[in-house]
């Protein structure tokens, strides 16, 4: 949750250094934000238990648990994938700029801290970051569950409603749900190709839509129900076989026949058969014509 004001920015500075905590504080202040302070890299983990920050200002160095190991634990919450985490570091710390950067951090100021620079830079982010997660909730709103991870079945980013379905991080039915996906990864599925999964006792599905700049893997979470009960209201509805619904339902999902084929384990010549009689049943002459039928159908609640 955020602090009381909404409205106001909310900035967690992390700092074992209490003149660096002040000076930092009062330029913030000064700017009409909301600071919040964290000593160490403990106390920042437990203030993200309660609160999530529009922003965090990230000492490298620091005892116990370093800059580094802590934004690397932040961003293991899901809340936190479209907070910036900026590095504090000294002039010559092209190691520690590397590491913070590979830790999940999106920029770095050096010390002494020019406070001009620092708002300059939050800004900055702090608009990257509200258009991510205004572009997240339109895909929410539109009903399309999207998130992605990497090779390994981690967690880069995903929409609202997925986070709420998706384990708590760190748990054990997290880093089971990040193998499984990791060794279905594994595998190369295709696009359309579906993993089936039960998440909190509801039997799901994780489809693979598409591989992004070769290290985001584009997931959609579905509710197997959910797809047949459209394929249900479309057979009702046109008078179509199991596997006509079938192959009209993913025409409106954009899917080609070859992918169509593939997801449901016959040729694209025999999805080309099905197309026929669907276009038969429907009036039309394409499938441009028959998706968006369905897609209209479909939209009715």
């Amino acid at each position: 949750m955020k602090s009381p004001d909404n409205q106001q920015t909310v900035v967690l500075v992390v700092d074992d250094a209490i003149d660096s905590i002040r000076m930092i504080s009062d330029a913030l202040e000064a700017a009409g934000m909301t600071v919040l302070v964290a000593l160490d890299g403990g106390q920042a983990l437990t203030i993200s238990q309660n609160i999530t920050p529009d922003v965090v200002l990230m000492d490298a160095l620091m005892p116990n648990m370093d800059g580094f190991e802590t934004c690397r634990r932040l961003k293991e919450v899901p809340a936190f994938t479209d907070v910036p985490i900026l590095f504090m570091t000294g002039l010559s710390d092209t190691e520690h700029v590397v590491m913070g950067l590979n830790a999940g951090g999106v920029d770095y100021v050096t010390k002494p801290i020019n406070t001009a620079e620092l708002l300059a830079r939050i800004d900055v982010h702090l608009t990257n970051a509200r258009m991510a997660r205004s572009a997240r909730s339109a895909l929410d709103s539109a009903g399309q569950n999207l998130f992605a991870v990497d090779r390994q079945g981690q967690l880069l980013w995903a929409t609202p409603q997925v986070s709420r379905c998706l384990p708590p991080t760190p748990s054990n039915e997290a880093e089971g749900l990040r193998n499984q996906l990791g060794q279905w990864l594994d595998h190369a599925p295709e696009p359309g190709h579906s993993l089936p999964l039960t998440l909190d006792g509801t039997p799901r599905s994780v489809e693979f839509l598409s591989l992004v700049d070769h290290r985001e893997y584009l997931l959609r979470l579905k509710t197997p129900q959910n797809q047949n009960s459209s394929a249900a209201r479309l057979r009702d509805r046109f008078q179509l076989t199991l596997r006509e619904s079938d192959v009209l339902l993913w025409i409106a999902n954009g899917k080609t026949n070859r992918e169509i084929g593939q997801i449901l384990d016959m040729s694209p010549r025999t999805v080309n058969k099905h197309l026929e009689q669907v276009f038969r049943k429907l009036g039309v002459e394409n499938r441009t014509a028959a998706a968006a039928i369905a897609i209209r159908l479909l939209a009715v609640a």
